[in-house]
């Protein structure tokens, strides 16, 4: 991928995020209010809304760029998309900067869902909610072929998760997903990346990661669930994929294992993994160039799978 921040730089931010973003040991509510404030800090665009709503019994927000291209109300072509935060901390507001790119990127209205966290809320209420959210959307006339689903983190999991459910229900499916850093298997953390990126990894390790899924599991019993392991589960018939991560995240065999396991089982994927970046680096795109263009990429997948022009054509 192309490299547009200089190697300065990008060693700066890095010892940055590995004195900020390492949160071994510290209470639930003190990780959501360090990640509540950095989050403040992130500018919006400009022309960023932002729009509170009630998906059933949770809460969310309508986010859109008012850039003249986002698709009209009554088109309900729409990005449904689940932050990240390890099922311990993130929200709405956490995400607003994020959600306004990927819409002006793509043309089309965000809905982030503040799904219940762990450890108040263990599993399965993050996945449950977030079928939910889905749910809710068909319900109020959004039809399924107009859904993108999205997230980043545990919410690209979640995201696999929920379509996971919704094919084994039979319930129609979106028209596809994205997903940033994804956690496809949060039950073995055996991914070599674990270990050939241990050093060059500024927020993520797999103590890290085992903490995150010990956290949601809580007092489960037994053998944790199949589901929060979609690299092992049957893929077939998911919808079209695509992902992104960083050369240097522990993550990354999570991601490539993961396209190569749904391309073996007929799944249109598409992976692209960013030189020198970490987990869902997306989120600084205020100051690294090479977000912005992983955000436009998004967008045109957006688009392309919601069947829309290219940002500025006639809207079908």
């Amino acid at each position: 991928m192309l490299r547009s921040t200089s190697p300065e730089q990008l060693s700066a931010i890095k010892s940055f995020l590995r004195q900020t973003s390492r949160h071994d040991g510290k209470p639930a509510d003190q990780i959501r209010r360090e990640m509540d404030a950095a989050a403040s800090a992130i500018p919006l665009l400009p022309a960023t809304c932002v729009q509170q709503t009630a998906i059933g019994r949770l809460q969310g927000e309508w986010v859109c760029t008012d850039t003249g291209e986002t698709c009209p109300d009554e088109i309900k072509r729409i990005i449904l998309y689940f932050h990240g935060g390890g099922f311990t901390s993130g929200s709405c507001a956490m995400y607003r900067g994020l959600a306004g790119r990927l819409s002006e990127a793509s043309g089309v209205k965000v809905l982030t869902v503040q799904y219940r966290l762990a450890p108040e809320h263990t599993y399965p209420a993050a996945n449950e909610d977030c079928l939910s959210a889905y749910r809710w959307l068909i319900t109020n006339g959004y039809p399924a072929q107009n859904i993108v689903l999205g997230g980043d983190s545990v919410g690209g999991s979640l995201a696999l998760m929920t379509l996971l459910s919704l094919r084994d229900a039979g319930e129609a499916l979106p028209a596809g997903a994205f997903l940033l850093s994804p956690h496809t298997d949060l039950v073995h953390l055996d991914g070599e990346s674990y270990r050939s990126r241990a050093e060059l990894d500024p927020t993520g390790s797999q103590q890290g990661n085992q903490a995150i899924a010990d956290a949601y599991l809580g007092d489960w019993p037994g053998e944790p669930p199949a589901l929060l392991s979609p690299l092992r589960m049957e893929l077939c018939g998911l919808p079209e994929l695509y992902i992104q991560a960083g050369d240097h995240e522990v993550l990354l065999s999570d991601a490539t294992r993961f396209a190569e396991q749904a391309t073996k089982a007929g799944v249109q994927v598409s992976l692209e993994v960013w030189d020198e970046m970490w987990s869902v680096f997306q989120f600084m795109a205020h100051m690294l160039p090479e977000a912005r263009q992983a955000i436009a990429n998004i967008g045109r997948f957006v688009r392309s799978a919601l069947k829309l022009p290219p940002v500025g054509g006639a809207i079908e």
